[in-house]
């Protein structure tokens, strides 16, 4: 069949909703996961320390640019995913003794291997898989023997289909503790659920790195609402003169929290996104309340979203501190453009007066000029009759320069009068 050819995206893009399946498993199963971060560039050396570690093992190593993997190893399996601030490895072992935490998947890991992973730590859980017992469920024996007496927190999940309980604390390995007991899931149904238990608790770390920078930000913030305040009081006190000033420091102000809120902008709006995956794994986990025990969703409304709520005030909070000293900003940019074209409307009018001035001493010059001009080419006229004169001719010279007075003058105005003129159209 001949179509159009594909948009270059298009496979891709279509095979993204296929990405990172979970695994199907089946009790009873131990796994160990971990979480760690990502910096600049540790995408591609996880990728590098995932291939070592199927070549040890003999196994055929991730594609070239690929975002998860899973093989089987033989002692165990190993998943492998990655996302844009952490990557995650679940690794995967059957025929473990014990019903707990005695013996656990990362035993069988290769030390050396371990100890040379990138990134930091975030999370590291063991989950205990473990088929359905024949008597019920003694919680506080459960705590005392495998979670140090801690209080459980967990119930039914899946509608029933499953028992989960946590504690939500880092033991003295190093590692956080789940069980789940299987009552009747599917072997994909256990993967999907034992994979949300694991991504709330990624989740929810991932999303409690902004509260020390919300933290941090408190006092930060507080100054600079005193210093807007500050500002703010002496904007609607003081005169002209000091506005200049007054903008120079809200414009240092402003600099300061705008270079704040960058830094953070990123930090906030993954918090958030982070809560929000959260709140849909608990969703989906479907969660049956059993007696003495705190859901997994009552737990987390409690203690995590109060710090959510405060990372989001501080967020609104530096968002709006950033739009009222804009605001402010304006104002004052505003009073002193006004104070200026004031200032420049004093010094037209002192130019227009300074013109004026300037005219009438123009004026006057030229009368002057026309006074000169006249007297001198009179003085001339007068010279020439009297050399006349002298040569014969019976003229009265007094009484040519008289004569001769109101023509000089009359063509050495108008002469100065053009000359003006001319200038003045040149000027234009």
């Amino acid at each position: 069949m001949t179509l159009p050819r594909n948009h270059p995206q298009r496979l891709t893009l279509n095979d993204e909703i296929h990405a990172r399946p979970p695994e199907a498993l089946e009790a009873p199963l131990r796994l160990s996961f971990l979480a760690l971060t990502s910096e600049a560039g540790g995408h591609d050396r996880q990728s590098a320390e995932i291939a070592a570690l199927a070549a040890r093992f003999g196994a055929a190593p991730p594609l070239p640019g690929a975002n998860h993997y899973s093989a089987d190893l033989g002692a165990f399996r190993v998943k492998w995913e990655r996302h844009t601030e952490f990557s995650r490895y679940t690794f995967m072992a059957k025929d473990l003794a014990g019903d707990g935490f005695e013996h656990t998947a990362i035993d069988l890991v290769p030390a050396d291997w371990r100890a040379a992973l990138s990134g930091e730590i975030i999370v590291a859980a063991h989950v205990a898989f473990l088929p359905e017992a024949s008597a019920a469920p003694d919680f506080e024996a459960l705590s005392a023997r495998h979670f140090g007496g801690n209080v459980l927190i967990g119930g039914g999940v899946g509608g029933g289909a499953a028992l989960a309980v946590t504690d939500f604390r880092v033991h003295a390995d190093g590692f956080s503790r789940f069980i789940v007991e299987d009552r009747s899931l599917t072997p994909r149904q256990a993967g999907r659920m034992i994979q949300r238990l694991l991504e709330i608790d990624t989740y929810r770390m991932m999303a409690l790195l902004a509260l020390p920078v919300a933290r941090a930000l408190g006092g930060a913030l507080t100054e600079s609402e005193r210093e807007l305040a500050a500002i703010a009081s002496a904007l609607a006190g003081r005169g002209v003169a000091d506005e200049a000033a007054l903008l120079d420091r809200l414009t240092t102000l402003e600099a300061e929290i705008e270079s704040r809120h960058t830094d953070t902008l990123f930090r906030f709006g993954a918090s958030a996104a982070y809560y929000a995956l959260v709140q849909r794994r608990i969703a989906e986990l479907r969660e049956t309340r059993l007696p003495g025990l705190q859901t997994v969703e009552e737990f987390l409304e409690r203690r995590l979203t109060p710090a959510m709520q405060t990372c989001q005030a501080v967020a609104s909070r530096q968002a709006s501190l950033s739009q009222r000293v804009a605001h402010a900003s304006q104002l004052l940019s505003t009073r002193v453009e006004i104070a200026r074209q004031g200032q420049s409307q004093v010094l037209l009018e002192s130019m227009d007066r300074r013109a004026r001035l300037q005219l009438r001493l123009q004026e006057t010059v030229e009368g002057l000029s026309v006074a000169a001009v006249t007297y001198y080419v009179v003085s001339l006229v007068g010279h020439l009759a009297e050399g006349l004169e002298v040569s014969g001719l019976h003229l009265q010279p007094k009484l040519i320069e008289a004569l001769a007075i109101p023509v000089v003058a009359l063509l050495a105005f108008l002469g100065v009068r053009r000359i003006r003129r001319s200038v003045a159209r040149d000027a234009e």
